[in-house]
């Protein structure tokens, strides 16, 4: 038995027409997150903070201080205040040559800056917030854009700063050795030394 083909025709949705009133509704932009509100986020870490200065071998206790992370635009820093005067101690951002690292619950921060190491240690309450410290400062100072853009410069860079914690740290050391010869030296010399003999009455 023969078919004859039949001819189907489908209806063709029709897209709906925006209307004018529709148009003004919609954002022309994505919303932009306010720094402010970025700021407000991030919960505040708090610290005690010690600093030393250079050429100095021992820590200087400065007070308890609140770390908050700061972002204007596509950067962000690292900023610690004190506690009892709001008084900015130090920041940390992405034009700053450093090198944190964890110990327990402390983030020791050196600060190259020229020839000197300045060193900060900020103490946390628990090593939950010493990692999230270390991962705040990690962030906020890490240099995208040289990474990106020219890895051999940031790569040099990161091995100056190296060297010179490590140069400083070295020198440190030495001191402290020939102090402690000093100190060793001095003691047996008064052991080797005989009291003189008092006078008779």
């Amino acid at each position: 038995m023969d078919v004859d083909a039949a001819t189907f025709s489908y209806p063709i949705p029709q897209q709906p027409e925006i209307q004018p009133t529709e148009m003004a509704n919609i954002p022309s932009t994505l919303p932009i997150a306010d720094p402010l509100q970025q700021r407000d986020n991030f919960k505040e870490i708090p610290v005690k903070v010690h600093i030393r200065r250079p050429e100095k071998d021992s820590w200087v206790y400065v007070g308890r201080g609140v770390v908050t992370l700061e972002v204007s635009g596509h950067s962000s820093q690292v900023v610690v205040r004190s506690t009892s005067t709001n008084k900015v101690l130090t920041m940390f951002g992405e034009g700053s040559d450093l090198q944190a690292e964890k110990r327990g619950n402390f983030v020791v921060v050196g600060c190259v800056e020229g020839s000197k190491v300045i060193s900060w240690s900020l103490n946390a309450l628990n090593n939950a917030e010493t990692l999230r410290l270390l991962a705040s400062i990690e962030l906020a100072c890490y240099r995208c854009k040289q990474a990106v853009g020219d890895p051999r410069s940031h790569f040099k860079s990161r091995r100056k700063i190296e060297r010179a914690i490590k140069d400083d740290r070295r020198k440190r050391h030495r001191r402290r050795k020939e102090q402690d010869s000093m100190i060793e030296a001095f003691a047996k010399q008064h052991l080797t030394e005989a009291p003189e003999p008092s006078p008779q009455p």
